[in-house]
């Protein structure tokens, strides 16, 4: 099966107001050196249902969460979602500056998304667990 982005519909997300808000200018500020990753890290904010912080459940992927997914060939990775600073593909610190970062931010398991890599191909992965640094 091929996967297009056109095809698929988007996973309801959400994300808590601070993160939205630096979420938000670390996209902004990103426009003119990474203008297709910064634009699609805008759109998935745009669409998220935005919560008080306190209101996020535990479950929700945001910056620092570790989380399990399997890809539609059937890999299972666990990865932790970061800011570009911390990113270490080696060590599983996935950035939120990256295609496959900006998609998962929001989702919770058993939600899958479709994304675009920088490559031009499509993927989608199914969300499995969520968890949090104490």
């Amino acid at each position: 099966m091929v996967l297009t982005k056109s095809k698929t519909r988007k996973p309801a997300i959400v994300i808590g107001q601070t993160e939205h808000e630096k979420l938000a200018r670390l996209a902004e500020a990103a426009v003119d050196r990474q203008p297709e990753v910064a634009e699609e890290l805008l759109r998935e904010l745009d669409r998220a249902r935005l919560v008080p912080d306190a209101k996020v459940r535990d479950d929700v992927v945001r910056m620092g969460s570790t989380l399990s997914y399997v890809t539609d060939a059937g890999d299972a990775r666990t990865v932790t979602l970061v800011y570009p600073g911390e990113a270490d593909i080696e060590a599983g610190r996935i950035s939120i500056m990256t295609p496959i970062g900006a998609a998962l931010i929001g989702l919770s398991p058993g939600q899958t998304i479709t994304w675009e890599a920088r490559d031009g191909r499509v993927h989608r992965l199914t969300v499995e667990s969520v968890g949090h640094a104490a």
